[in-house]
């Protein structure tokens, strides 16, 4: 059999954009739904609506895209400071750093005698040794660290998206909030059941999750809408 034979096919799942790209559409979703709820709850015309839906369309995308830059870019550097320190123990104790990648295979199971000579072949090239130490003690592949303009803009593009579907019906003329709550519900199921065939969960299990998460924040803001535009008016 050959190595390509076993070699077996896998998702990528540290590329930085499945996360920002599913909390983007999500958070567009239900935060624009809650927003537009709350202001026809308060009494608004259409016109306000569809102000008030395109500003918070707008508002929570570049916050979105500003706050995953800003975190990924904030780990990625935390990630190649400690790798540093990492390349300069390397640099400085050499055979410390094989000891201790030795012991670290022992703990794994691998025979002491064979865990040194494993360190030992591995540490004759520092280059090779820096990475395998990097990956083994920190949890980090100095070669696939997440992108911060990637997390940026599929938390852009996603939260726009899910932001304007609340917004589409009031724009197309339907000053009822029926259709564009028939609508968000939809594409709430619709969107969690995507995310539970990417996790292999149930699609009914992840579409209803959704729907009913986004529903109660969509209802919670509406009545308070509704409280505060009888209350103002």
């Amino acid at each position: 059999m050959s190595v390509g034979e076993l070699h077996k096919h896998h998702r990528d799942v540290t590329g930085g954009w499945l996360r920002p790209a599913v909390f983007g559409v999500m958070d567009g979703l239900v935060s624009n739904a809650a927003l537009i709820a709350g202001v026809v709850g308060g009494g608004a015309s259409a016109s306000v609506v569809v102000m008030t839906g395109l500003a918070g369309l707008a508002a929570g995308a570049f916050s979105m895209a500003t706050g995953e830059y800003t975190s990924v870019r904030s780990q990625d550097e935390l990630s190649q400071a400690e790798m540093a320190v990492e390349r300069r123990e390397i640099d400085r104790s050499p055979e410390a750093e094989e000891r201790e990648l030795a012991l670290l295979y022992e703990s794994r199971g691998v025979e002491p005698g064979l865990a040194r000579e494993v360190a030992h072949q591995l540490h004759r090239n520092r280059e090779v040794a820096w990475r395998i130490h990097t990956r083994e003690e920190l949890g980090v592949d100095p070669d696939d660290l997440p992108s911060p303009w990637t997390a940026a803009f599929s938390s852009f593009g996603s939260f726009a998206v899910g932001a304007f579907i609340p917004v589409l019906p009031f724009l197309l003329g339907f000053s009822s909030i029926l259709v564009a709550v028939v609508l968000t519900a939809v594409a709430l199921f619709v969107v969690g059941a995507l995310v539970a065939r990417l996790t292999t969960r149930p699609l009914w299990y992840g579409g209803l999750r959704q729907l009913l998460l986004g529903g109660a924040a969509a209802a919670v803001t509406y009545g308070i809408g509704t409280l505060f535009g009888a209350t103002l008016g």
